[in-house]
């Protein structure tokens, strides 16, 4: 049932928060629970659509799946089948994470292309060659066909620092015969969380954290309990929420120590907040200005591998520049179809000049009014929903689901917060 929001915009929100587990540590954790028929415990498993689609597929798969209560899964028993639901994988990107499981574990695996966001050309190459490294073959027709009779460990260098195909080669490589190095290897917190799941299970992964990942392989792994990370894009998105709306915000066991890039980003337009090292506090009614660089040059925003500020939290930053007095550059490097969603608020007034796919120069204040919007992806949805609620009279925001891929739950946190949000049939 497709579904959509009706948002009146212009209320002041107040109250405590919890975000959800990190979708994105989420995702490839279920899928590494193919590396053992032992029984692995999850916990804080958001409810979100991308992870019941993965959760379907190991099902498919063979997996024995127990579902504890919302937020906690328990995964036991062999993989019988080498094939992946062309319908199921094609709805999610992340499909793609099965890869380095399967070679590892039955030496073979057969799935669709996969889909996810439309933000880009969003390579595999990576995937595949980090994997062809430790001695799987790979068939690319209408399907992706990949074969391994034996992983060897390999010193491996990366092509790109891709989140995705580091977390793939770690988890073939735990169970490769030898040593891998994996050079210029992504470090993000759910990569780290990965890294620290597979290590409870047995696993041997030296300088987690770093660029440089030392996995040496073991015979097998064994089952664990394992409680996934927050979610540090839904943290960032409630920050961006409290500074456009003016409000007064606690957000609860967020793991502060992963928001120390955003800290510095979000500051350069004049957004502050207090942490006691478990929560974040963001004061209401900030004096939202742009801090010029020195000389008073016009400050840019960028995004890199971490801990470079994230990508994921782009759109925030634009739709947050909106309600900032001045004026700041935001240079979006990765995806180039990320900024394209910038004309919609230039429908609700915002002041944005899109210089080119990825750049973009935008003024504020600027006095933003409801209007009719669609949701293209998961984070300018998010995005969406934030100018909505900052924005003069009533907006409504169809394809809702593209949001709900990766925010649990998002009306009633947001109604639990004070605001004027309503879920309709579409």
């Amino acid at each position: 049932m497709a579904k959509k929001y009706i948002i009146e915009g212009g209320y002041p929100l107040k109250g405590k928060v919890t975000p959800n587990g990190n979708k994105n540590a989420a995702l490839p954790i279920l899928a590494a629970t193919i590396l053992t028929d032992e029984e692995v415990t999850l916990r804080n498993v958001p409810n979100i659509e991308d992870v019941n689609i993965m959760i379907k597929i190991l099902g498919e798969l063979g997996k024995k799946i127990e579902k504890i209560d919302e937020h906690c899964y328990k995964f036991s028993g062999i993989v019988t089948s080498n094939s992946i639901n062309s319908e199921l994988g094609r709805k999610i990107r992340t499909s793609i994470l099965f890869v380095g499981p399967m070679l590892a574990r039955i030496g073979e695996i057969e799935l669709p292309p996969p889909g996810g966001d439309v933000i880009g050309r969003r390579r595999l190459d990576t995937h595949f060659l980090a994997l062809s490294k430790l001695g799987s073959s790979v068939d690319v027709t209408s399907t992706f066909k990949l074969t391994a009779n034996k992983l060897v460990g390999k010193d491996i260098f990366l092509d790109e620092a891709s989140v995705t195909g580091t977390e793939n080669a770690v988890m073939a490589a735990v169970l490769a015969e030898g040593q891998t190095i994996l050079m210029n290897a992504a470090s993000e917190p759910h990569v780290q969380d990965l890294c620290n799941l597979l290590n409870q299970m047995g696993a041997k992964i030296d300088g987690i954290g770093s660029n440089i990942l030392k996995i040496t392989g073991v015979p097998k792994l064994h089952g664990t309990d394992f409680t996934i990370g927050m979610d540090f894009m839904e943290v960032g998105s409630l920050i961006g929420l409290a500074a456009v709306t003016r409000s007064e915000m606690e957000i609860l066991n967020c793991q502060p120590e992963n928001m120390n890039m955003a800290r510095l980003t979000f500051g350069k337009l004049g957004i502050r907040w207090e942490t006691d090292g478990k929560s974040i506090f963001i004061p209401g009614h900030q004096e939202l200005k742009v801090q010029s660089d020195i000389g008073g040059m016009i400050p840019k925003i960028d995004d890199a591998p971490w801990p470079g500020f994230p990508p994921d939290l782009m759109s925030i930053v634009i739709v947050t520049a909106t309600q900032v007095e001045g004026t700041v550059l935001v240079f979006e490097k990765m995806f180039e179809s990320r900024m394209f969603f910038v004309d919609k608020l230039v429908s609700m007034g915002a002041k944005i000049i899109l210089c080119d796919p990825h750049r973009a120069v935008i003024s504020g204040p600027a006095h933003l009014r409801g209007t009719t919007l669609t949701s293209p992806d998961i984070r300018a949805g998010m995005a969406l929903v934030i100018a909505a609620l900052c924005a003069e009279g009533k907006s409504t925001i169809h394809n809702v689901i593209q949001i709900e891929r990766g925010y649990e739950n998002l009306p009633a946190k947001l109604q639990s917060l004070g605001a004027h949000i309503s879920v309709e049939e579409d």
